[in-house]
């Protein structure tokens, strides 16, 4: 089974999103969820470039072909293969769905958005609830990634994730809902991002805006 593919990429296609990645003289078809392949373009990695990927690899008897999805991180990989726990969803389904970051999708799951999960490609309305039904409460430590982390190619500066992680317990201890905490902190840190290293002050900040008349 494959489960990591680091090569060169000979072809990257928009339309479905795929890749051929050439490691050790062979060529490995990767299938590409939306997100990946943007991720992919807005760091300019494209043919000819050296790419890695975590990977997803399906095969059944009724499916004999292998089919590798391609992730450029781990926690990406492990949001799809919970997607596919979703009635109704196969691989090839999950893949066209996930045209935003898992951390969008999940902390839509996770806050019944209904509106969102529902513009996702061959998943309607029904597909929607089958997911929120499914996937609620399994999906928070997804929910509260940033969606804008960098990849670990490409990362030169320590994750704000970690901090991000602290600050909304301290929340949650404090009487916050989980997302609600998760919440609080992105917008502290959108109006102080200097606050990034800084555990105390992201917390000052969070109640100094909730003491502010609105």
């Amino acid at each position: 089974m494959i489960s990591y593919l680091k090569g060169t990429i000979r072809t990257l296609s928009r339309d479905p999103a795929s890749a051929v990645v050439v490691a050790g003289g062979i060529g490995y078809q990767v299938v590409l969820p939306v997100f990946v392949y943007q991720s992919l373009s807005a760091e300019g990695i494209g043919e000819g470039s050296e790419g890695e990927f975590e990977v997803y690899y399906h095969v059944t008897d009724r499916q004999p072909k292998p089919m590798l999805v391609g992730f450029r991180r781990t926690h990406e990989r492990d949001f799809f293969e919970q997607l596919l726990e979703v009635e109704g969803i196969g691989p090839n389904r999950a893949a066209q769905a996930l045209v935003f970051p898992p951390a969008v999708i999940a902390r839509a799951i996770e806050k019944e958005d209904l509106a969102l999960l529902q513009r996702l490609p061959g998943v309607g309305a029904r597909g929607a609830q089958k997911m929120i039904a499914t996937l609620r409460g399994k999906v928070t430590a997804t929910a509260l990634l940033q969606p804008e982390e960098p990849s670990p190619l490409a990362r030169k500066q320590p994750a704000t994730t970690d901090i991000r992680l602290e600050a909304a317990d301290v929340l949650v201890n404090l009487g916050f809902r989980q997302l609600e905490a998760a919440d609080k902190v992105d917008e502290a840190l959108r109006r102080k991002p200097e606050l990034v290293t800084d555990l105390q002050g992201l917390i000052r900040e969070v109640f100094r805006a909730q003491a502010v008349p609105q």
